[in-house]
């Protein structure tokens, strides 16, 4: 990608090396194997999986601090680029809501490292990147785009961008009312909560193709190989391909992210079409969102 001339977003907030409270106690067993689940997959909502905490949310912080962790040059480098990255969505966003009357308001992204406390709850560093619709904000751990990479195999700056273009997507669900949307329909059926899921996280992969279009289209970021770099995280982190690394066969009544192909298919749709009509999972291509 062609990153490094980019403008850099003033919504960073840097927690690394600070310090947290101990995690509440969840209830055991069972929600432990939904997080341990969480580790393979990229961009759930623990609100989902996780009662909310009886801690204070962290909100309203300002722009943090890195604490006394030392930043090695590597971190540094992800860092910018992040920075750069969050701020390409920033410039690409507002003209395609503002149509829709929708005023898009800037996301923050929190830089921490091994734990966060959110307006979603404790979250360990194990759930992978995530965004939490209460205080409006993605949490990263940089240390996630080095699993991306070996363990996932995914490497590449394109790959990276993905993950932050799609939490991002979350951010703009959450902007369009289909987050709480989903959510309600979840409440009153929870046969349909797994394949809410699933479609929910596949329009947030569209999203992110949408912002690749334009970030392409408008600022020529992208270079050869960058979009297959992308299709390669989307495909690695298919709730099919992960279910047959770690248990050797597939339950796809248990998805909650979408297939490999599912999630290659609709990033691509986003990517190509560019428009929000083209990300429509809830009503098969009817241009409406969810009701």
């Amino acid at each position: 990608m062609r990153w490094q001339g980019g403008r850099r977003s003033a919504n960073i907030e840097d927690r690394r090396g600070q310090g947290v409270g101990r995690p509440l106690a969840y209830g055991g067993g069972a929600v432990s194997l939904v997080v341990a689940l969480l580790v393979y997959l990229l961009g759930g909502n623990p609100e989902d999986v996780l009662p909310p905490s009886s801690q204070s949310p962290s909100v309203g912080v300002g722009t943090g601090g890195a604490g006394t962790q030392t930043e090695s040059p590597a971190e540094a480098r992800l860092r910018d680029f992040v920075s750069v990255i969050l701020a390409d969505t920033e410039d690409t966003w507002p003209a395609l809501l503002s149509p829709l009357g929708v005023r898009y308001v800037e996301p923050r992204l929190v830089l921490f490292s091994d734990a966060v406390e959110s307006a979603c709850g404790f979250q360990e560093s194990a759930v992978g990147p995530f965004y939490c619709p209460g205080d409006q904000r993605v949490f990263l751990d940089l240390g996630f785009f080095q699993e991306l990479e070996q363990r996932f195999g995914a490497p590449g700056d394109f790959a990276q961008a993905y993950v932050v273009a799609h939490e991002v997507g979350h951010h703009v669900q959450n902007l369009l009312g289909v987050s709480e949307r989903v959510q309600a329909r979840r409440a009153r059926s929870r046969a349909d909560a797994n394949a809410l899921s699933v479609l929910q996280e596949l329009q947030a992969d569209c999203f992110a193709g949408i912002w690749a279009h334009h970030a392409q289209k408008q600022r020529q970021v992208l270079e050869q190989g960058d979009i297959e770099e992308g299709l390669t995280a989307a495909s690695a982190i298919g709730d099919d391909t992960l279910q047959r690394r770690a248990n050797g066969h597939v339950v796809p009544e248990s998805f909650t992210h979408g297939s490999s192909a599912q999630r290659v298919s609709w990033f691509r749709r986003g990517f190509e079409q560019g428009s929000l009509e083209a990300c429509d999972t809830f009503r098969g291509g009817s241009g409406r969102l969810p009701p």
